[in-house]
């Protein structure tokens, strides 16, 4: 690659970085704190480096700190994913801690541990479950606040030995601050959204202050970060019923038999659920009040000119409240929470089926949650750039305290108190530990860099529903339900970089993994329980991946890996969310195994970088709910199973430009084509063979993203993104066919303006506008309607 056009290439990853070459008319040299990219691949010779093995041909992409302060209002660690090609980041308010799942190419929102999530190398993946069931397994991004991150990387597809099966989808890995001179910054945001949806007109929002300090002295250095949240988010749940006289092609009839008790209400809404069908909205649930903390602590220490030793602990805290709101209103105007009621004409009480059911204290339910969490991090690298070097390094995630209390389905008047459960993840948690090294064997002359590692991961799970007499303030009576398991994974690994020939470069590598479950049980009451057998797996995955500099602005690349995704401790045990628990979870699920491949071309634009690249991934037995046919039982139920085979085939386009046009106009975008099938399955939803040929859930076919920022001058910079996605489906069998409704899963077009202001050298203010065309999108849940930021920042 011709020296002059080098910085750009690093466009993609180190915006930054590029801006300074691009300016110089001479050809550049790199710069010690600049990436060198070739043979599509980046290697970091100074800063903070990422954790991921950028040395892999395969596809990288990356957004810098000063990048995110441009571009987005970041209240949240996975804000500055917003506009990364194909990712998607289900979050639903500020400060959405339990339902913000990844998706990537080929990995819904349903299936969260198929991708990971890195900070400083310390695991942020919650994988002891998938999904949003007891505990919630969402990433831990409230462990790291945005005024923390000096950089995000991500690296598509699981293309290296260095990480589990889990990194089938995609690896992120954020890269926080650690200063080499004193800095301080203090931000404040407040965010207004006005939100309408059915007979909800309100207004909701949340404000946030964050500081960071930090300083080096001699051999130490240190930093410290702290921020907090207070956030409303709009409801996210809504209570339905279904009408009693729907006919055979789903059209809403007369009622036949007149209502001969209950309360005439009105305020309801008269709607179509996901299959199409008629359904009243009867009020909202689950509308969050979050008062979150988050504390972080870095230390690090120069043990030599080459050996640094790290040490951080951060911790978070939350207190929130989930509140329901009746739309039913009686004769007198007056809220109605429970009773037999009237609605359209239709009569629903508590003698009949369960679609005409009364109002019950189920419908309308009130939660409060506690929780503590804990995350340490050490580390010793080595950095001598010679033959070896090595790092050690272990981790411990914590739920220090993890409480939620609820009112009980029987209990009318909740808001007072009365019977409920509370449920506890005390206990739960993970640690890991990891011994690696690099060796450049001084006879290869630079050729071959083999990377290599032993690793121990180990995940425990504890979930405790405890019975209540008084929901808010009760102590624990009996036990309504328990869940719990281990998990253990030790893996080695190891893979040869080889630089064979003056424009060719190969990566081979494999690893091995040995799997075990054990202490697993469940408890359905204080009289019924289960405990399961030991389990053991080994397996091993190998990688492979290529490049070529084909001409002095074109890199081709090519990746295969294998990858074995272990099911979760939560789909192993995890009997908690239906009466008749006992068929829900499957102790025998078989791990997900993945072959992935990737072709990329990267060409260098002289202003830019534009790739293109192939991907395709056969997944057998991929891990999800469905209802089967159980010859226990003698009926279908629905739990946890393996659908045998999916196959997705796509092509991405990717582009990244700086001073495109005009000097001060810097422009990425992607556009994305999936086709994710269900090729075969032996078991169903409704009848034998309905989920064949259909689309994997919450993979759209299209998806799209583009951003521009323009820097006006020395004070003033604007920045200008829009996102689309593509129709897609929630369901196994394709059958929720009307997805702009609750518990739909609906295609989407946003936009979102940023504007920021340089008043002097130390404040900062700025503007934005998320979601300006106020389009009104569902995953299973809304997202937020437009909404407004405001932001103050100082900066020493």
């Amino acid at each position: 690659m011709r020296p002059s056009t080098l910085a750009v290439a690093l466009a993609m990853a180190y915006p930054i970085s590029f801006q300074v070459a691009a300016q110089t008319a001479e050809p550049a040299k790199p710069t010690s704190q600049a990436p060198v990219k070739s043979l599509g691949v980046v290697t970091v010779s100074s800063g903070q480096p990422t954790s991921l093995p950028t040395h892999i041909p395969t596809t990288i992409e990356g957004v810098t700190r000063e990048q995110i302060d441009n571009t987005v209002a970041a209240y949240d660690s996975e804000d500055a994913l917003r506009y990364f090609p194909s990712l998607l980041v289900r979050k639903r308010y500020i400060g959405d801690y339990n339902h913000a799942m990844l998706s990537s190419r080929a990995s819904g929102t349903s299936n969260s541990p198929r991708s990971m999530v890195f900070a400083d190398g310390i695991p942020l993946s919650n994988l002891l479950g998938s999904g949003v069931s007891t505990l919630s397994y969402a990433p831990r991004w409230n462990m790291v606040s945005p005024e923390e991150i000096e950089r995000v990387d991500v690296m598509y597809g699981p293309f290296s030995a260095a990480y589990p099966g889990n990194s089938v989808g995609a690896v992120v890995d954020y890269v926080t601050r650690m200063p080499k001179a004193f800095q301080a910054t203090v931000k404040l945001q407040h965010n207004i959204q006005p939100f309408s949806m059915y007979n909800t007109n309100e207004t909701y929002g949340g404000s946030q202050g964050a500081f960071t300090l930090g300083s080096k002295s001699g051999d130490w250095s240190w930093f410290l970060a702290g921020s907090r949240t207070d956030s409303n988010g709009q409801p996210l749940t809504f209570t339905t019923r279904t009408p009693n006289s729907i006919g055979s092609t789903g059209q809403l009839v007369a009622n036949s038999v007149a209502p001969t008790n209950g309360t005439v209400v009105t305020g309801w809404v008269a709607d179509r659920n996901v299959n199409g069908l008629p359904t009243y909205i009867i009020g909202t649930g689950t509308q969050y009040h979050t008062i979150q903390d988050q504390t972080k602590l870095k230390l690090a220490y120069d043990v030599t000119s080459t050996m640094k030793a790290t040490y951080q602990l951060a911790l978070w805290q939350n207190t929130s409240e989930g509140r329901p709101n009746s739309y039913l209103r009686n004769s007198a105007g007056h809220a109605v929470y429970s009773g037999n009621v009237v609605i359209d004409g239709r009569q629903y009480d508590a003698s009949l089926n369960n679609n005409n059911q009364s109002v019950r204290g189920g419908d309308f339910a009130f939660n409060n949650e506690q929780l503590l969490h804990a995350m340490h991090g050490l580390s010793l690298k080595t950095n001598t750039q010679g033959v070896w070097d090595w790092e050690l390094a272990a981790s411990l995630y914590d739920y220090v305290k993890d409480e939620k209390r609820a009112n009980g389905t029987t209990n009318t008047t909740p808001a007072v108190g009365g019977a409920g459960t509370i449920a506890s993840g005390q206990g739960s948690g993970w640690n890991t530990m990891a011994l690696k090294g690099i060796w450049r064997p001084e006879a290869a002359k630079g050729a071959h860099v083999v990377d290599m590692g032993v690793q121990l991961d180990n995940g425990q799970l504890k979930y405790q529903v405890m019975n209540a007499s008084n929901w808010i303030s009760g102590a624990p009576t009996t036990l309504s339900s328990q869940i719990g398991g281990k998990t253990q994974l030790f893996s080695t690994y190891a893979q040869d970089t080889w630089s064979f020939a003056p424009q060719w470069k190969s990566v081979m590598g494999v690893r091995a993994e040995q799997w075990s479950a054990f202490d697993g049980r469940t408890d359905f009451s204080a009289s019924s329980a289960q405990s399961f057998e030991r389990r053991e797996e080994f397996y091993l995955s190998p990688k492979a991946a290529i490049s070529n500099q084909w001409r002095d602005d074109t890199v081709l690349k090519a990746s295969l890996g294998r990858a074995v995704r272990m099911p979760t401790l939560s789909e192993l045990y995890g009997a908690t969310s239906t009466t008749n628990s006992q068929y829900i979870n499957d102790p025998k699920l078989k791990p997900e195994k993945s072959w992935t491949t990737e072709l990329s071309m990267e060409k260098d634009t002289g202003k830019g970088l534009l790739r293109l690249t192939f991907f395709a991934e056969e997944t057998k037995d991929s891990i999800y709910s469905q209802q089967v046919f159980d010859a226990t039982a003698g009926a279908n139920i629905t739990r946890v199973q393996n659908v045998d085979r999916i196959l997705t085939k796509g092509l991405e386009l990717a582009y990244s430009g700086f001073d495109v046009f005009t000097r001060g106009l810097d422009l990425w975008g992607s556009i994305t084509y999936a086709e994710s099938k269900i090729v075969d399955n032996t078991g169903f939803v409704w009848t034998a063979g309905d989920t064949v040929g259909k689309m994997q859930p919450n993979i759209p076919t299209w998806r799209a993203s583009a951003l521009a920022n323009y820097k006006v001058d020395e004070r003033w910079n604007v920045a200008m993104g829009a996102r689309y996605s593509g129709p897609q489906f929630r369901t196994l069998n394709n059958a929720d066919t009307n997805p702009f409704t609750y518990m739909g899963v609906s295609e989407y077009f946003t936009t979102d303006i940023r504007a920021r202001y340089k008043v002097d050298k130390h404040w900062t203010a700025s503007f934005a506008i998320d979601n300006l065309n106020n389009y009104q999108y569902w995953n299973f849940h809304p997202y937020p309607q437009r909404n407004y930021t405001f932001e103050l920042k100082y900066t020493h």
